[in-house]
């Protein structure tokens, strides 16, 4: 009788594995990228707007800073638009306490 032990002794499922295998690192290659890309992508932002509002208002407190941090970038879209309209680091607060 062939048994599920044999089957996993041919060649045929030996191929199969193997391909599955380089399916699943390239996939898990792909993915990681694509995550360090986004992670690239917001860092950047940060600090873009770190710079601008430090230019602008001096030095950035560090708990406004990390708050910026934490946001998605969606948000930090937003953020970048509104700070050229923010007259005070005030602004800025009551801003980040809204979202």
């Amino acid at each position: 009788m062939f048994t599920l032990s044999d089957l996993k002794k041919t060649r045929v499922y030996q191929e199969a594995l193997e391909e599955g295998r380089q399916e699943g690192r390239q996939e898990g290659r792909q993915e990681g990228r694509q995550e360090g890309e986004k992670l690239g992508e917001k860092r950047g932002q940060v600090t873009i707007i770190l710079r601008l509002l430090t230019k602008k208002f001096g030095v950035v407190s560090p708990s406004i800073a990390a708050k910026i941090e934490k946001l998605t970038s969606a948000r930090l879209e937003k953020l970048a638009e509104a700070l050229l309209d923010f007259e005070h680091t005030s602004d800025l607060e009551a801003w980040l306490k809204l979202r």
